[in-house]
């Protein structure tokens, strides 16, 4: 779990870096428009539901969310926005795994194996690596709540897994679970960290500290394309890995 907690912090502190920069925006907007399609009403869908919760932790202007949702359940513009998952190999081997959102196809294919073949890695074809990975429901909670509280919340409301981790207690579930655990806490006023669904590896990669260093830019370069909403690997970075500014 370790390499998976590695990542994950880096992500996250990238992603607070890109919602003072407002950058963030642009990726939660794709992913209200997507989402939207399965219906406008956030009570009947629970991936508009997650989407929107985002959205207001970015401090997402109402109206913007507004049309994010109109632009795709089609009572608003219609966008032709679409999903596209990408897989392939990056230094020392390591599996990873893209996931996008985009109106333009062909753009966001040029990019997305350039990043590849850049940092020395190269884009595989569907199904190479995506049967190494698992869909999953993630929910952190601050530390600053009682841990047998927040335990059984999360377990009644259908969690598999609760670990205390340096920085907050994480709840692991199925995906189709996620919407379930964070209306429970919704319930008992207790305020979220993070809450969505990711894909995890169950066979991982050790990397050294060098290795690392590659793996990371990689990623890091990859999550910032305009078309890149997540990216997942099977790399596990050493327990002491630092970040290299």
């Amino acid at each position: 779990m370790a390499g998976h907690s590695k990542w994950a912090n880096i992500k996250h502190r990238k992603a607070r870096q890109d919602a003072s920069r407002g950058k963030i925006w642009t990726k939660v907007i794709r992913e209200i428009t997507v989402a939207a399609k399965g219906g406008p009403d956030p009570n009947d869908n629970p991936r508009l539901r997650l989407a929107l919760d985002k959205a207001n932790a970015a401090n997402m202007p109402k109206d913007t969310i507004k049309r994010a949702v109109q632009k795709g359940s089609g009572t608003g513009e219609m966008g032709a926005i679409e999903e596209l998952t990408f897989e392939g190999y990056g230094p020392n081997g390591v599996a990873i795994l893209v996931e996008t959102m985009t109106d333009n196809r062909n753009r966001t294919v040029a990019d997305v194996r350039h990043a590849f073949s850049k940092f020395g890695g190269n884009m595989g074809t569907d199904g190479s690596v995506a049967y190494l990975f698992n869909k999953l429901g993630v929910v952190h909670v601050d530390l600053s709540h009682d841990e047998d509280q927040i335990m059984e919340i999360a377990l009644d409301a259908g969690a598999d897994d609760f670990i205390v981790t340096e920085d907050y207690f994480e709840i692991i579930s199925a995906s189709t679970n996620l919407s379930a655990i964070t209306e429970a806490f919704k319930k008992k006023n207790i305020e979220t960290l993070l809450a969505e669904n990711t894909m995890r590896a169950e066979t991982l990669v050790s990397l050294d500290q060098e290795a690392s260093e590659k793996v990371l830019k990689i990623m890091n370069f990859m999550d910032d394309l305009d078309d890149v909403q997540e990216v997942h690997t099977n790399a596990e970075f050493p327990e002491d890995f630092t970040e290299e500014d």
